[in-house]
């Protein structure tokens, strides 16, 4: 009976094994760079130079995280949608979804947006103080979460 447990140890250890070899992260040559997002780039940040775009296959899942110069970083799904985007300074507001930006200009005039998320079936934005708010797809206010 001491067998068991060595049995569903080694089971477990294969079955992760098995699962995290599926993440495969590919740095992408510029020559390869998927047109839809060098064409957001050079809409929403002609101002700078893409650095690096690197493919994560994560089973069924592909994205493509993108680095800029200044500290941006933006993530895209498969279908080359953005779904996030992190700044160390404010981020253009042309990324913004207007009733969401309408929102932080009316309520935090003295902030600015930092971070977009697309977060499940809501948008997060995270303001240069650190403060979290939550908005639907429809960018209606949700919450703050501090």
């Amino acid at each position: 009976m001491k067998t068991r447990p060595l049995i569903l140890f080694l089971f477990a250890f294969f079955a992760i094994s098995g699962v995290s070899s599926c993440e495969k992260e590919t740095v992408l040559p510029e020559s390869d760079w998927p047109a839809e997002i060098k064409t957001y780039i050079e809409t929403h940040f002609s101002d700078l130079a893409i650095l690096q775009v690197v493919k994560d296959k994560d089973g069924t899942k592909t994205t493509y995280e993108v680095r800029l110069e200044g500290g941006f970083v933006l993530e895209f799904n498969r279908k080359m949608e953005v779904i996030e985007i992190e700044g160390l300074d404010r981020l253009p507001d042309s990324v913004i979804p207007a009733k969401i930006l309408d929102y932080i200009n009316q309520n935090f005039p003295a902030n600015y947006i930092i971070e977009w998320e697309l977060e499940g079936k809501n948008q997060e934005v995270k303001l240069d103080n650190k403060l979290e708010i939550q908005f639907d797809m429809s960018g209606e206010f949700l919450r703050i979460d501090g």
